[in-house]
């Protein structure tokens, strides 16, 4: 069926093209912006260092990653690459290919998200909820080439999101997550954040809110948390791109290798985390908001009270903003399970300790 403002004119595929991106503007249209949350810490709020997270859990498929995966499905679409009948193909340890899933279902087109086989089974049954199905690898090292690889034997396009995510996404405005944030802060105490904190996968949000910051000559700094194991924080110092990692054990952030999205350039800060910091921040963070978060929210937060403490002692007054990436039911059999984190990650008793010491 035609737009009612479709040119009599156009071809089958300029047709297609015209109702694909509609959709996916439509169902847009039809999301509210996420919510931004004060966090109540008395320590720092008493002597003017106020904390926030924009809640990314509430977009339709639940994270952060919807955003990416609406820029990429746009900018896949206005570049040609898609077309009726595609097979789109991710490189994703979750919850990209969760979102991915979902706009290839709104298009009508198939979708196959190559993974480690480690990745949570919650992600894996809300890929296959949406329609899409997953080709499992051993390593996170092995998912490019065999997404490259499922691609050409489909006859399908391989999105590759940890080239395309910083590109993607119009950084100058357009209510992208750095002008939400901006403008959901401009009624608070201090509302030019002095620091904002997010994690880095792909590269592409910490991208896009260090050009906006810049574009819009604003003082904040940009810091990324990078989980143990991830690549990012020695390429920051050393400029290395050819560095590889282990990999991290935090899903959605960190890397073993120095994706094409990660702009080094952009970042002012990178705070490294252990695991365990971030399996504790995680929990102390759920207890304070009354609701679980996941394990990168986590990372995030270990970051943010770094930062708030160093303010602090440096009698410096402002507020710091960082992303709760996504809900932490998705991970209850892991990050959540005591006998998970105890098997995989080891004792967390003395990190939750020197935490809720910063916290006091």
């Amino acid at each position: 069926m035609n737009l009612p403002n479709a040119n009599p004119s156009s071809t089958p595929h300029d047709t297609w093209l015209h109702q694909a991106i509609s959709r996916i503007e439509a169902d847009y249209q039809r999301s509210a912006d996420t919510h931004l949350i004060p966090l109540p810490l008395p320590a720092f709020s008493n002597v003017g260092i106020d904390l926030y997270l924009k809640d990314e859990s509430t977009h339709p498929t639940g994270s952060l990653k919807h955003r990416l995966a609406r820029s990429l499905f746009l900018y896949a679409l206005c570049n040609g690459w898609l077309h009726a009948g595609s097979t789109v193909v991710e490189a994703s340890s979750g919850s990209t290919a969760v979102s991915e899933a979902y706009f290839s279902r709104l298009l009508g087109l198939p979708f196959v998200a190559v993974m480690p086989r480690s990745t949570s089974a919650e992600k894996i049954a809300l890929i296959e909820f949406y329609g899409g199905r997953c080709h499992f690898v051993e390593s996170a090292s092995d998912v490019y080439d065999a997404a490259r690889a499922v691609a050409q034997e489909t006859g399908g396009h391989y999105m590759d999101q940890f080239t395309f995510a910083e590109r993607a996404t119009d950084w100058r405005g357009n209510n992208n997550i750095a002008e939400s944030m901006f403008t959901q802060m401009q009624r608070e105490r201090f509302p030019i954040p002095r620091w904002i904190v997010v994690g880095a996968g792909t590269g592409g949000t910490s991208a896009t809110i260090g050009r906006y910051v810049r574009f819009q000559m604003h003082a904040t700094q940009l810091c990324v948390a990078d989980p143990a194991g991830s690549v990012f924080g020695e390429y920051h110092r050393t400029g290395d791109a050819t560095l590889t990692a282990p990999g991290s054990r935090i899903e959605g952030i960190g890397r073993p290798r120095v994706e094409p999205s990660f702009i080094r350039s952009l970042v002012d800060r990178m705070v490294e985390v252990a695991d365990v910091d971030s399996i504790a921040a995680m929990r102390a963070l759920s207890s304070l908001l009354g609701r679980r978060v996941g394990p990168s929210t986590g990372t995030n937060f270990v970051a943010m009270l770094q930062l708030a403490c160093e303010m602090r002692d440096a009698g410096e007054q402002g507020s710091i903003l960082s992303l709760l990436c996504d809900a932490g039911e998705r991970y209850l059999p892991t990050y959540h399970d005591d006998a998970w984190v105890m098997r995989c990650l080891g004792e967390c008793e003395t990190a939750s300790v020197r935490l809720h010491a910063q916290m006091a």
